[in-house]
C-alpha cells in the first residue's frame, strides 16, 4: 500500500523505503526509519533500523508517523527506495530479532539463533 504525499512535493511513500530523520533533536542520532504498512489513516508503522541513541537499543522498535510528514525535506531525507527484501515481512521480523540480541557481548551464535527463531525455521514456516 502507498500513501500519497501532497502533489506539491511530488513524493509517494511506499512500504520498504528508508528515510533519515532530520529533526534537530535526531540529527546527532542518525536515526533511520524503514516504512512499514501504511494504514487508511495515513500513518505508517516505521521500523527504526539505525539509531546511535543509547548504543543502538531503540533499533527494531516500531514507531507510527503520518506519511504527510515525509513531504517536508527539512524533516526526512529519502535514503533508499523500496525493494523486495525490505518489503518482505520476514525482513522486519529478522531485524527486530537482531536488535534484541545486539550488544557488546553478542556472539555470532546469538545472531544466528535469533535469525533462526525469527524466520520460523524450527517450525518449517520460512
Amino acid at each position: 500500500m502507498t500513501g500519497k504525499i501532497p502533489p506539491s512535493t511530488g513524493r509517494t511513500v511506499e512500504e520498504g523505503q528508508l528515510y533519515r530523520d532530520l529533526d534537530r533533536y535526531m540529527a546527532d542520532r542518525d536515526r533511520r526509519l524503514r516504512v512499514g504498512p501504511v494504514g487508511p489513516d495515513g500513518r505508517a508503522a516505521y521500523v527504526v533500523e539505525h539509531d546511535l541513541h543509547l548504543d543502538g537499543r531503540p533499533v527494531g522498535r516500531i514507531t507510527p508517523i503520518h506519511v504527510g510528514n515525509l513531504g517536508n525535506p527539512r524533516k526526512f531525507e529519502l535514503l533508499e527506495e523500496s525493494d523486495a527484501v525490505a518489503a518482505d515481512p520476514r525482513y522486519t521480523r529478522l531485524l527486530t530479532a537482531m536488535a534484541a540480541v545486539h550488544g557488546a557481548a553478542a556472539t555470532p551464535r546469538d545472531y544466528a539463533r535469533a535469525a533462526y527463531d525469527a524466520l520460523g525455521l524450527r517450525e518449517g514456516l520460512a
